[in-house]
This record gives C-alpha cells, sequence and structure tokens, in this order.
C-alpha cells in the first residue's frame, strides 16, 4: 500500500530522468521533475539570502527628516492634498497640538495603526462615559436631596 499518489512525473524522474532532461534542454523546455524543481526553489532561496546581506537595517533616527519650515510646509500641503483635509484643519488647536507633541520626539514619530487606534478611541469613549454616568448620578442624587430638603 502506497501512502501517497504516484504520478508520471514520479515514474520519469525515477526511470528517465537522463532521458527526460535531454529533451528538455533540446526543446528549450523548463524540467517539470520534482527534483528539479526542489533544486530550483532552493537556488532561488539561496539567491534571495545573497541580496539580504547587502542590505542593512537602519535605525528610526536615521530616517528622520529635519525640520526645516520648508520640509513642514511641503508635508503640511502634501498631507491637506492627500488626505482631502480643509485649509481650516492646520489652524485647529488639537492639530497644533499635536504637532507640538511630534516635535519633541527625538527618534521620530510611531504612529499607530488603525487596530490600535480605534481600540484607543474606544476605550477612552468608555471611560468618558463612565465618568459622565457617575457625574450625572451624583447629580440626581444631590439634586433628590435638595429637593427633599425644601
Amino acid at each position: 500500500i502506497v501512502n501517497k499518489t504516484s504520478t508520471l512525473r514520479h515514474h520519469a524522474e525515477a526511470k528517465f530522468t537522463g532521458k527526460y532532461c535531454t529533451w528538455a534542454k533540446a526543446n528549450t523546455f523548463t524540467s517539470k521533475l520534482l527534483g528539479d524543481i526542489t533544486a530550483k526553489k532552493k537556488k532561488a532561496a539561496h539567491a534571495q539570502q545573497m541580496i539580504d546581506t547587502h542590505l542593512t537595517k537602519r535605525k528610526l533616527s536615521e530616517r528622520t527628516i529635519p525640520y526645516t519650515h520648508q520640509n513642514f510646509r511641503k508635508a503640511a500641503i502634501e498631507w491637506l492634498v492627500a488626505t482631502d483635509q480643509p485649509i481650516q484643519a492646520l489652524e485647529h488647536p488639537k492639530f497644533k497640538e499635536m504637532i507640538d507633541v511630534a516635535s519633541r520626539a527625538t527618534q521620530g514619530v510611531k504612529i499607530p495603526g488603525q487596530k490600535a487606534m480605534c481600540a484607543k478611541i474606544i476605550h477612552v469613549f468608555k471611560n468618558h462615559l463612565t465618568k459622565l454616568k457617575k457625574k450625572l448620578n451624583v447629580c440626581t442624587i444631590l439634586h433628590s436631596i435638595c429637593s427633599y430638603l425644601t
């Protein structure tokens, strides 16, 4: 009993490798034998490893763009256009606050992804609702006491 199915490729590789390879080269045909395919993949993986040795990973601080008024103006315009923001967005106090916070970064700014931002917004919203609920309950109790006393 064989635990995997045999194919014509396996048979050709086992019995006619030499003839098949000769025919494949003569007809400019890429060999489809399992051994040749595996060797080709290993060669490609090795070639990729060779390229990786030439690449170096730069630190975030090496990639930060130096601040100039011209660079900031260019980045602001590109941001406005790319995100379809109104020009007034640059004058918003929260935008200015965000820029002030980012300007104090010494090694660049890490911008959180969508999932992280969404989770944080939900967390802040729930905390706000909890505080609001406590505040309203206190006010309701005080109002009840005040109306009882009067």
